[in-house]
């Protein structure tokens, strides 16, 4: 069972980013801050659900939040700042779209951008540990897999619509095939 605070200190923001290991697309992060007593059975690590089941909680998620935010970290921003400073700073953008400020940030992961003026803890594995940061891993993914669909519809040939930008067999083959666009981030190889 996952755990619905860290600590007593007020308002906990969970941060999670989806699409770090792609070939194309943004990173996206999410940010959900929520009720200090939430609980729900079904919410782990996005990873591990189905596609219909994280199309639910989004719903549900945005519902009972005290506040959520998304953001995005462009393949153009990725390529000038590598995908590790892009995660961050997605992170503290989808923090910056909040409507209630949180007093810690639970970071999923094992660093986070040194310039935040809120504190945090980053916590491996957080997504299958922490209420509010599954909330964001699901807010990530949903929103990030509907964007490459769009994008799939706007750039055809390459599998978005199913692989969602990562390097699997059918993208590398599209990519020799058609090569790059504006979609793709430069600095990472396809082969």
């Amino acid at each position: 069972m996952l755990k619905s605070s860290f600590s007593a200190m007020g308002p906990e923001a969970g941060l999670d980013e989806a699409g770090r290991g792609c070939l194309a697309g943004p990173v996206v992060a999410a940010a959900v801050i929520l009720p200090r007593d939430y609980q729900n059975p079904r919410l782990r690590d996005s990873k591990k659900m189905s596609h219909k089941l994280r199309m639910e909680l989004q719903a549900e998620i945005k519902d009972s939040a005290l506040a959520w935010g998304i953001a995005e970290a462009s393949p153009l921003e990725i390529d000038q700042i590598n995908i590790l400073h892009a995660s961050h700073l997605a992170m503290q953008r989808a923090v910056e779209k909040l409507q209630v400020k949180p007093k810690l940030l639970l970071v999923d992961g094992n660093s986070f951008a040194k310039t935040s003026t809120i504190p945090y803890e980053c916590i491996i594995g957080g997504d299958d540990q922490y209420y509010a940061i599954a909330a964001a891993s699901v807010l990530a993914k949903t929103y990030r897999d509907a964007l490459m669909v769009q994008l799939a519809q706007e750039h055809p040939g390459y599998g978005w619509e199913t692989n969602r930008g990562y390097p699997t067999r059918e993208h590398k083959a599209a990519i020799a095939r058609l090569g790059t666009n504006r979609c793709h981030r430069q600095t990472f190889k396809s082969d």
